[in-house]
């Protein structure tokens, strides 16, 4: 874990040099990535059947294993605990009403000139969402990114689970009843990426590919932006934490490890201006640690990418949060707005001593699908507008033409392109 210093003199190149730290997929990832697409794209079905044998141990030999039933989702979420459905239908609920209130509306107006304007909103045709197998099978993760697809109006949504030596997660089928997935492929890796992108003998094609995943399926999604829309390339996960001295130790000890133990290259920083409190927050993660059932990839990821960055004043930390870019940036302070207000550069910001992240992965309703890898400058979490796009329409009448039309002849002449001046002077009688 590394420890810094504002008010050390070498501590702005070091801070630098963690805002520049890389800890996403290789060359080699990329290779490996680009062969995995090139099989898919001309073999096919073939080329699924064998990746899906090699990697997850399971057989697509029988027709009956390559898609997982509607009915079989159905019978999970009959099957599960009452308390843990209870806590499904209350997380698609929140998570379906946090969305509703982000669809867009359509435009029709009437300018000064004459002429009418606007817009319309749909929703693609089709989804494909992957939803990780094995250890990261998260039903939390397919509402987040199901829900959204629904409530933007798409008509087709496709699931693409692996199921290692056959096995899947009920949660998952339960997740996937409660949302209204249509189509759920025993598939995983790059080479699922791929199918929902180029289609095979037995998917058809998406339009959006959505969801989470390892280095390979963040990379295959990368490599197909364009064949198909995406949410982001998502890296390993990240949280910053801002907190004063007044907190309880073992609730930020908890809170940074909530995200060190997703991956051994995730990464949970502290910002304090208590040194006695870094030095207990420090004390308590190792207790924690002990206490985990996840301490092997929350210890790696602690010891190699953990940061505890010491501030002479809280007031500091806006800078350091807006250079760092984070997916989760928790304020645990009595005002926290005062901090975010400044914060100009975050996936999502969680604010006060009672809001924990882990709340926002499941219960809260914002998406917790956020930008990693400082694209948080550029990029927001994902939303009903992932799944939609925007048509513009445009109508003239005689009149507005003859208002707005010699200026556009005169720009296509001063662009020499003579044809677009012509299509409009034409209607204008010159």
């Amino acid at each position: 874990m590394l420890r810094l210093n504002s008010r050390d003199p070498g501590f702005d190149k070091a801070f630098q040099r963690l805002v520049r730290d890389r800890r996403e997929s290789d060359d080699d990832v990329a290779r490996d990535v680009s062969l995995i697409l090139e099989q898919v794209r001309n073999r096919g079905d073939a080329a699924l059947a064998e990746l899906t044998q090699r990697f997850d141990g399971h057989s697509l030999a029988d027709d009956a294993n390559w898609r997982i039933e509607l009915a079989d989702c159905r019978e999970a979420y009959d099957n599960l605990n009452p308390e843990l459905r209870a806590a499904l239908e209350l997380a698609a609920q929140r998570i379906r009403s946090y969305h509703e209130a982000q669809l867009p509306e359509d435009r029709d107006y009437t300018d000064a000139a004459g002429v009418r304007l606007g817009a319309k909103w749909r929703g693609v045709d089709a989804a494909g969402l992957y939803v990780p197998g094995g250890r990261a099978a998260y039903p939390s993760s397919l509402l987040m990114n199901a829900i959204p697809a629904k409530v933007a109006g798409v008509e087709r949504l496709v699931v693409v689970t692996p199921t290692p030596k056959g096995k899947i997660n009920p949660l998952v089928l339960a997740a996937a009843h409660i949302a209204g997935v249509d189509e759920i492929w025993r598939i995983g890796g790059a080479q699922a990426v791929g199918a929902l992108a180029y289609g095979t003998q037995r998917i058809r094609p998406v339009d959006v590919v959505t969801g989470p995943g390892n280095a390979w399926v963040a990379e295959a999604k990368r490599q197909l932006y364009g064949v198909v829309g995406i949410d982001m390339v998502a890296g390993p996960s990240e949280i910053l934490v801002i907190a004063d001295g007044q907190n309880d130790p073992d609730w930020i000890a908890a809170d940074l490890l909530s995200q060190a133990e997703h991956d051994p290259a995730a990464q949970s920083i502290l910002i304090t201006d208590d040194p006695l409190f870094a030095d207990t927050v420090a004390d308590r993660v190792g207790v924690e640690l002990a206490l985990l059932q996840t301490a092997r990839v929350a210890s790696e990821s602690w010891n190699t990418h953990g940061v505890i960055i010491e501030v002479a004043s809280l007031d500091e930390a806006p800078a350091l949060a807006n250079a760092l870019a984070a997916e989760h940036v928790e304020i645990a302070v009595d005002d926290p707005q005062v901090l975010a207000d400044a914060i100009r550069h975050a996936g999502s910001i969680f604010l006060g001593r009672m809001t924990p992240e882990a709340v926002g992965d499941y219960v809260a309703g914002p998406n917790h699908v956020l930008p990693t890898g400082r694209r948080a400058r550029f990029a927001s979490g994902l939303s009903v507008l992932d799944f939609m796009k925007r048509t513009s329409f445009i109508q003239l009448d005689e009149s507005a033409l003859h208002a707005i039309g010699p200026a556009a002849v005169a720009l296509a002449e001063a662009e020499g392109l003579p044809a677009h001046a012509r299509s409009v002077a034409v209607r204008l009688g010159q």
